[in-house]
């Protein structure tokens, strides 16, 4: 059975080749594409207020990779570049997120002692997993920013966290970094989108966000047009990296739903135990 990952490019590419390693076939399918945020300049004046701020939580990978890309170079009177002040700490949801923000900030003088993150044995990996790190800490006036994706009308996600640092007394904002929207499948991936709707067994989609699921039922499978096979949704797999995720999965008709943690190992686990 081929495993389809429906994560961002490069991610996809990079879970596909994790995932083989591991003796599980997959090959990327990419359900969403990432591109720079439609105003770079608020991301440079978080930059240049960073001693200001309390935290900084990072929603995904690709918000530390524009986050980072988007820093400030230095300026030709040799002012250096903005560096990441040692009071100020850095948050993710989860191992991966918060393993791109340390490789990428580590430049910038961000530490591995100011990220807080769930530890990687954690049941889940969500704001709800990281809440309870968090909320001992004292936010009365405290500053937080919420690094996210968003689309053309501004940054998206993370309202549940944001009302607990508000409930907490802290002052949160959220800065968009980069831009999430459905992208174009190549023709090799149209092939393989193809393939896998005229043998749904033989296939299974990998979600890790249920806007990759709208993605594939409003643009992706419309754009392949007639020349594909009907969807046999009750016969069609997914394997979910979030209760809510699974949740939509299910309710816009996969025939088989089953969920694991948004780790490769847990991913492999799911598929070697899988009848």
């Amino acid at each position: 059975m081929l495993t389809l990952v429906t994560r961002p490019e490069p991610q996809a590419s990079g879970w596909a080749e994790a995932l083989a390693a591991q003796g599980v076939a997959a090959q990327p399918l990419p359900l969403i594409a990432i591109e720079g945020p439609p105003h770079p300049e608020a991301v440079a004046r978080l930059w240049h207020t960073l001693a200001h701020q309390r935290l900084l939580m990072f929603v995904s990978p690709a918000s530390a990779e524009w986050f980072f890309r988007l820093r400030p170079q230095p300026l030709q009177d040799g002012s250096p570049a903005p560096a990441w002040p040692a009071q100020t700490l850095a948050a993710a949801p989860g191992p991966g997120t918060a393993q791109a923000v340390l490789a990428l900030g580590a430049a910038a003088g961000l530490t591995p002692d100011r990220m807080v993150s769930p530890p990687e044995d954690s049941a889940q990996f969500d704001s709800e997993a990281l809440w309870p790190l968090l909320a001992p800490m004292a936010w009365p006036d405290q500053r937080v920013t919420i690094v996210s994706g968003g689309d053309t009308s501004g940054a998206r996600g993370r309202t549940w966290l944001a009302a607990q640092w508000q409930r907490a007394g802290a002052h949160v904002e959220a800065v968009q970094a980069y831009q999430r929207g459905p992208g174009a499948w190549a023709s090799a991936q149209q092939t393989l989108a193809r393939q896998a709707l005229a043998a749904p067994q033989a296939h299974v989609w990998l979600f890790s966000s249920s806007q990759a699921i709208d993605h594939l039922m409003a643009h992706h499978l419309p754009a392949l047009g007639h020349t594909s096979a009907r969807p046999d949704w009750q016969r069609m797999r997914a394997l979910c990296t979030h209760p809510r995720i699974a949740e939509h999965a299910a309710a816009q008709g996969f025939g088989e739903v089953r969920q694991c943690a948004p780790t490769v190992a847990a991913v492999v686990q799911a598929r070697r135990s899988a009848p």
